[in-house]
């Protein structure tokens, strides 16, 4: 029999699936769950769990065109104060829910551009964020940054915050795909701000690049991530872009025909992968590589909506426009354009507007797509030892996925079974396979390679 090709692999791997920052996805969460069920999962959250927080600044300063987040052009400053406000109110109310011995262990500013606020807003969120709940010490505190718009007032408001961890946008730095994009942003400034903010005191940068954009290129996509080691950032995440125009109506503006197909995309992302590995860095999971002293690289690593995570928080709250809260007995999530976010803390106290109750089966299939884009194993011992016999079923479709593998993406173990080195980039489809309601979905997905 011949050897299986990579060409081959991306090909018949290349059908959409979710990205698996959460399982079940968000596709399938219902109005059924309403605020009541979030003041209820959070005042009943244990006494003296850890948490996590995030905020949702839902503002950018410029379009991106190949962006799939839930964000907003701004020109003025006052729908971001008035937006501050409601996020400032919405986050009271949960203060109080929450009981005062459970602390906050990561926090997290994503968007949009958290730096859409200017340098007194961000001290602001942060004095109320320290005023209301109960910081540990030894927090993490993150912060996505657009670097176009990062002054120095901003630095050292982030800085004087108490931001510890800052993840950089960079995409790519090639002319050409930053015009096919409409992010114009030269290696220059982004190294100017890495500095500015290490010379402020930070202590980790990451940096986020995308392959996949239009015009993008084996070559090209090298001689980005060259420049990106020269900023010798602690973590690198390299995402595929997620073309979706009729999802995301903004993704029109690109040309569809400039997109690489999956064989080119697999072989930018390899190629960026080797570059990053051959400079010292630890893979981790599907797309993000690590210092090997980072705590990440160190571990046990654990996955969210903001992606890889060394957090094991009993819950992760979300707050403010299109937040999404995962809870022990489920998830919540907050409307998603802004005013409709308004209303419902105007009238509710709470930005909630669906979720999803967990089934006991719901945890078990989490449990094992989790470990799988983190750890790549699929563990018959580690499933009987936190579901019981409630496991058996999902211990009978993990061997049905590995006895239909007939590519080499999966290899035995004495427990299971384990993704290969060249399945890695395919995990996503594994995952798939424990997903029962991926076939009950009309959702569109992010390509599988």
């Amino acid at each position: 029999m011949r050897p299986i090709t990579l060409k081959t692999l991306a090909q018949r791997y290349a059908a959409p699936v979710p990205r698996y920052t959460s399982y079940p996805t968000a596709p399938h969460f219902t109005t059924a769950i309403g605020p009541r069920d979030t003041e209820a999962w959070i005042s009943g959250l244990p006494a003296d769990a850890p948490i996590s927080l995030y905020f949702h600044i839902p503002f950018c300063r410029s379009l991106c065109w190949y962006c799939g987040c839930a964000t907003t052009v701004v020109n003025s400053p006052q729908p971001v104060s008035a937006y501050l406000e409601t996020l400032c109110e919405e986050m009271a109310h949960v203060a109080a829910l929450v009981p005062a011995s459970n602390r906050v262990t990561h926090l997290h500013w994503g968007g949009g551009s958290p730096n859409a606020l200017s340098a007194g807003e961000i001290a602001v969120l942060a004095e109320r964020t320290r005023d209301a709940f109960n910081i540990d010490a030894t927090s993490e505190f993150a912060v996505e940054i657009d670097p176009r718009f990062m002054d120095q007032e901003r630095v050292k408001a982030f800085l004087g915050a108490g931001v510890n961890r800052v993840s950089i946008g960079v995409q790519d730095f090639d002319p050409a795909v930053q015009r096919a994009i409409n992010r114009h942003q030269s290696y220059e400034l982004t190294a100017d701000v890495a500095a500015r903010l290490r010379d402020a005191g930070l202590t980790s940068l990451n940096v986020d690049l995308v392959y996949g954009l239009p015009g993008q290129t084996q070559a090209s996509v090298e001689r980005t991530v060259d420049q990106v080691l020269t900023l010798d950032p602690d973590r690198i995440a390299v995402f595929g872009y997620a073309h979706l125009p009729d999802k995301m109506r903004h993704q029109r503006l690109i040309d569809t025909n400039a997109l690489a197909g999956p064989v080119d995309r697999l072989g930018q992302a390899n190629r960026i992968a080797r570059r990053i590995l051959a400079h010292g860095y630890v893979r981790i999971g599907l797309d993000h590589f690590a210092k090997p002293d980072d705590p990440i690289a160190v571990g046990p690593v654990n996955r969210n909506f903001q992606g890889y995570t060394t957090d094991t928080a009993a819950a992760l709250i979300g707050l403010g426009a299109s937040s999404i809260s995962r809870f022990p007995q489920g998830y919540t999530q907050n409307a998603v354009r802004v005013p409709d976010y308004q209303e419902r803390v105007a009238k509710q106290r709470l930005g909630t507007a669906r979720g999803l109750a967990f089934s006991g089966d719901d945890r078990i299939r989490a449990h094992v797509i989790e470990r799988l884009m983190c750890d790549l194993t699929f563990s018959e011992r580690d499933l009987r030892a936190r579901f019981g016999a409630a496991a058996e079923p999902l211990i009978e479709e993990g061997a049905l996925v590995l006895e239909a593998d007939h590519d080499g993406i999966t290899e035995p173990t004495d427990d299971g079974f384990r993704i290969t080195e060249h399945g890695r980039a395919f995990v996503r489809s594994v995952c798939a396979c424990f997903d029962i309601y991926l076939d009950q979905s009309t959702a569109r997905h992010a390509a599988g390679v």
